[in-house]
């Protein structure tokens, strides 16, 4: 007999909120540097400029928005990608297929963007889900490369025997899930940015996506540095604490 520990249904919201909390400053640097028109600060100046300004405190401005995020967003993507993979899982055998894990992961993370939508604006109830569309392709990438990839980089790492179901392939898990992520979901995490923060600039996606196409191809990868680092400890901060959820307070299986 063996002796297994399930996610419940809320503990990818808990996990999230406390990485957003360790990870905050750099989400907001981010933002500043990507609704930048044109590149006048890198990464520390932006930092800097930030707490020269308004002080230290400055950089976690929008932390109550960013925990709400992850309690609608993330709570909803990870809800349904683990509760179906551990369905499906219990009720075949062996793991999901790759294919299925990026299938349940792009359907998990559209609907947790579509739902997290108002929490990302700050501009009053009649811009409540503009840039939805965007902000839903953009959830559907990021869960494809942090959950689908987390799963089969962790099935793949188990595989070779070398290494245990622990914090070390925790962490070397999540930190190639992460990386998978930033490099998918960029392009449309800078016109999703670029949307929410319009004045009316912008009539749709396709206008958006015109109009940072003339600053050259490079210009959907703009703070690419910030939003790595700030989303491969999120991902890895994220995935630590939800196996350690999971190791001590999920649901037991004994099989």
């Amino acid at each position: 007999m063996t002796e297994k520990r399930m996610s419940r249904w809320y503990f990818g919201g808990l996990a999230s909120c406390g990485a957003a909390c360790c990870t905050h400053p750099l989400d907001l640097i981010k933002v500043h540097l990507q609704t930048q028109q044109e590149v006048k600060k890198r990464m520390m100046g932006m930092a800097i400029h930030v707490v020269k300004s308004d002080g230290v405190l400055a950089l976690y401005n929008g932390l109550s928005a960013s925990l709400c995020r992850q309690m609608s967003y993330s709570l909803t993507r990870f809800a349904i990608y683990e509760t179906v993979r551990d369905m499906m899982g219990s009720s075949s055998q062996g793991p999901m297929p790759f294919y299925q894990k990026v299938l349940l992961g792009a359907f998990g993370g559209f609907t947790g963007g579509f739902v997290g939508t108002p929490a990302d604006m700050v501009n009053g109830m009649r811009r409540l889900f503009s840039g939805a569309t965007m902000a839903s392709s953009r959830g559907a990438m990021v869960t494809v490369g942090q959950l689908a990839c987390y799963d089969q980089a962790k099935q793949l790492v188990l595989g070779t025997g070398i290494m245990g179901d622990n914090i070390l392939t925790h962490f070397l898990s999540s930190f190639i899930a992460g990386g998978c992520a930033t490099f998918l979901c960029q392009p449309l995490d800078v016109l999703k940015t670029r949307l929410m923060s319009s004045k009316g600039e912008y009539t749709g996606v396709t206008h958006c996506l015109r109009e940072t196409a003339k600053l050259g191809p490079m210009a959907f990868y703009k703070g690419l540095v910030p939003a790595g680092i700030r989303l491969i400890p999120h991902t890895v901060l994220t995935f630590i604490f939800l196996e350690q959820l999971k190791k001590y307070f999920g649901i037991c299986i004994i099989s």
